[in-house]
């Protein structure tokens, strides 16, 4: 009896050691920046600016603003949890090449820019980041795009504007419901400081969604995605299935460029009825 009471006291200890751990390191967990000098200058092969914006509080937001001479519209772009513009920047001249403007932000602790992190940060930057693109674009121009930790901040932006659509790439049901899955013998829920309820976001959103998720995504699993899909109604919303698609490489596949294809159109399409 004594041997099974310190059994499970130690259990107890580790138990509740592992939880705290994981309490005090969620953000080394969640977001894997990378810094850049100040002084950092960027190169791309597409005309840009680089901007930095305020928050209320003060932290410097630093983006990257493409622009072509006569673009078809705007996308703001929130991007995945590691790297910095130097990466995003890159990938995310795939639109530009479509001749969009895109405006892209490092995230706080993100390459040049600066704060505190908090999930209310992420989305009063994210609307920030909006607003700004307000200043530049009629808001029916303008197309919110969310790649992995970037789409529960896409989400949140859309629900509390009047975006034209919103584009989702490896989208999650919520941060939370991520923890549980890969901790389900954890309390995630009474430590996790950014769940990211997409779920509850998505609700109030009047623009058009479109989905786009890989069925190998061994970061963000495709029923977290396709879940997300089903709670809202399918009426204006589409969901592209990338089959044997992981988390980095949908771009690599003929369904994810033709549906982005398809969903551009529908925008010039709309454009050309409204003249």
């Amino acid at each position: 009896m004594v041997k099974l009471k310190k059994a499970v006291l130690f259990l107890l200890a580790a138990y509740l050691l592992i939880s705290t751990m994981l309490y005090f390191l969620q953000e080394k967990l969640i977001f894997l920046p990378s810094k850049l000098p100040s002084d950092y200058t960027y190169s791309f092969t597409q005309p840009f600016e680089e901007i930095f914006l305020t928050a209320d509080d003060g932290a410097v937001l630093n983006g990257i603003h493409f622009k072509q001479e006569q673009p078809e519209g705007v996308i703001v772009y929130y991007h995945g949890n590691a790297g910095d513009l130097t990466r995003w920047g890159n990938i995310a001249l795939f639109f530009v090449e479509k001749n969009y403007d895109v405006i892209i932000m490092d995230y706080r602790t993100y390459g040049k820019s600066t704060g505190k992190l908090s999930e209310e940060a992420l989305f009063s930057d994210g609307q920030l980041f909006y607003e700004y693109a307000l200043k530049n674009y009629d808001e029916s121009g303008i197309t919110l795009y969310g790649r992995s930790l970037g789409t529960g901040i896409a989400t949140w932006v859309a629900s509390q504007n009047k975006p034209f659509r919103l584009i989702l790439e490896t989208p999650y049901y919520s941060l939370l419901d991520l923890g549980k899955n890969r901790f389900p013998y954890l309390p995630v829920q009474w430590f996790l400081r950014y769940p990211l309820k997409s779920y509850e976001y998505i609700s109030e959103i009047s623009c058009p969604i479109a989905f786009f998720h890989g069925t190998e995504d061994r970061v963000v699993p495709y029923k977290s995605g396709l879940r997300l899909f089903n709670s809202v109604s399918e009426d204006k919303n589409s969901f592209f299935t990338i089959k044997g698609g992981h988390h980095n490489n949908l771009n690599e596949f003929e369904v994810y460029r033709d549906g982005i294809q398809k969903i551009l159109s529908s925008y010039q399409s709309n454009k050309s009825e409204d003249k």
